[in-house]
Parts: structure tokens; C-alpha cells; sequence
């Protein structure tokens, strides 16, 4: 177990200097940042599957859609869906909006909790319900202050746990799935490398480029690589108590690159803040009732 903490952690702050990462890139934008991440990373993440044996995920993932001919239909949602939150990722740190995505990514948790209720029937614990009452605090102090919550926000709040849901529905939620995607992402990655003009002459003009390019893809790779080991190593339920690591340290991130906190966002803070206080006491409470009792 302990190897799959050290890996989540390890997956955790290399995508927080990932985000960071970004803001070298200059006079890269955050469309052609996103197109080369994906273009350096794919080879990669097959590299992956073949290694540890997951290439079979893809041949069961096609005898499905040739069963059920529409899910063709549902597959280029699924690869835009989370198109949409890398391409934010990359994004966001270049633009100033680092801080409103680091909140999407805090408040994910209390979307999903709400989804599992609604939609899957499940039974959130008096815990997660009073966390869900804190996030809903944060929320309406947003509305007050700010007339609305910031899009990016929603983006991130909303957007992934729609493709979680979408990617069970297809019944791709699974590395083969995620392969899939960042597959039928490759023309959109490949427009916006081009978009900018030739990339050549890109290079040509700053020389350094092509290293911390190379360096990106490494960096995306090792970390998506550290993340998927990880799941193999820990329970759910750990796995999603480290979860809460990355999002803390894109708010450091965000600080780094000079955003701030205005005060009137600060209760909406604070009140999302405590609500994922709530949900790690949750986390930590399943997980000691596991080591007790582990065949119960």
C-alpha cells in the first residue's frame, strides 16, 4: 500500500508542476500547449497498455460498440468531454484562471456525492451531506458577491463528473476508454499545434522550446503513468482521499504565478475548503474501519 500512496502523491504534485510547467512555454498558447501534451503523451500511454497488458481492454471495447452500434455516436462525446478539461488545464495557469479551476477541482468531490445520490441511489453519510450543505454555503456566497460562479469553475465542477457519468453509460470507464479518447483527440491536438503558425519557426526563434516541449510530454506521461499505477495499489476509497492532494497544490500553484484571493471569494473558500475537510474526515473514517475490519 505503501508504494501506491508514494505513486499518487508523486502523480499529484507532478501535475501540479505540470501546471506550472505551462508558464515556461512562452510564446507557446494554452491551445497549442494542449495539442502538443496530447500528441507526446498518447505514444506513451499505449506504451503503457502494452506493457502491463491492457492492449484487451481495446478489443473488448470494440465487440461492444459492434453490439451496440450506437455507442459510435457517444464516443466522440466522451473524447470532447475530457478534451475540454485538459485543454483548461494547460490553459487556465497561463491566463490567470488557475485559482477558479483549482476550485472546480475542490468542489468535483460534492458534485459527485450528489450524482451518486440522485443518480445511482446511493446513500451519502450524514458527513458527506453536511459537506455538501458547507460547498452549498461557498456557493451561494459566490452568487451574492459575484453575480455568478466563474465558468471555469463549473467547467471542472460539473464537466468531469458528466464524463465519469457518460464513460459508465458507454461503458468505456476504463484504460482502454481513456486511450480512446486521446486517440479521437488527435486531429484537434494536431490543429492546434498548427494553428500558431509553423511550428519550425517557432523553435528556430527560441531554441529552448523544442527541449521544454519534449519535457512536457515526459512530465504529462510520468504522471498520468504514476496515476493509473497507483489505482492498482490502493482501495478506492484511499485512492480518493489522496485525490485531495492535487487540488491543494494548484492553489500554491496559482499563488506562485502571482493570482490572489480577492476578499469577498474568501467564505466561498473557506466554505468549500471545510466541505472537503468533511470529506477527508469521511475518507479517513472508511478507511480505518477497513484496516479493522477488513472482511466485513
Amino acid at each position: 500500500m505503501s508504494k501506491g500512496v508514494g505513486l499518487s502523491v508523486l502523480s499529484s504534485v507532478l501535475f501540479a508542476v505540470l501546471y506550472y510547467y505551462a508558464s515556461l512555454l512562452w510564446p507557446l498558447s494554452g491551445e497549442q500547449i494542449f495539442g502538443w501534451r496530447m500528441l507526446l503523451t498518447l505514444p506513451c500511454v499505449s506504451l503503457f497498455l502494452w506493457l502491463s497488458g491492457d492492449w484487451r481492454l481495446l478489443p473488448a471495447l470494440w465487440h461492444k460498440v459492434r453490439r451496440r452500434p450506437w455507442l459510435l455516436a457517444g464516443l466522440p462525446l466522451s473524447a470532447a468531454l475530457v478534451g475540454v478539461q485538459l485543454w483548461l488545464f494547460m490553459w487556465a495557469p497561463l491566463n490567470g484562471r488557475g485559482l477558479p479551476v483549482s476550485l472546480g477541482y475542490f468542489m468535483m468531490p460534492l458534485v459527485l456525492v450528489l450524482l451518486g445520490r440522485f443518480l445511482y441511489k446511493e446513500r451519502p453519510s450524514r458527513l458527506q451531506w453536511l459537506a455538501v450543505a458547507c460547498a452549498a454555503v461557498g456557493v451561494a456566497n459566490e452568487l451574492w458577491q459575484a453575480g455568478g460562479v466563474s465558468w471555469e469553475t463549473l467547467v471542472v465542477a460539473i464537466g468531469y463528473p458528466f464524463y465519469f457519468v457518460w464513460r459508465r453509460f458507454l461503458g468505456s470507464d476504463n484504460l482502454g476508454g481513456l486511450w480512446l479518447d486521446m486517440t479521437l483527440l488527435l486531429p484537434a491536438a494536431s490543429a492546434f499545434v498548427l494553428a500558431g503558425g509553423e511550428p519550425l519557426a517557432l523553435f528556430a526563434e527560441r531554441p529552448a522550446l523544442i527541449w521544454l516541449v519534449i519535457g512536457l510530454g515526459m512530465l504529462s506521461a510520468l504522471a498520468l503513468v504514476s496515476y493509473l499505477i497507483a489505482t492498482r495499489y490502493l482501495p478506492f476509497s484511499l485512492f480518493g482521499l489522496l485525490g485531495y492532494v492535487e487540488p491543494i497544490l494548484l492553489v500554491f500553484v496559482s499563488l506562485l504565478l502571482g493570482e490572489s484571493i480577492a476578499a469577498e471569494e474568501w467564505p466561498t473558500y473557506i466554505a468549500i475548503w471545510f466541505a472537503v475537510g468533511l470529506l477527508i474526515l469521511e475518507g479517513v473514517r472508511r478507511v480505518w474501519s477497513f484496516r479493522r475490519y477488513p472482511f466485513r
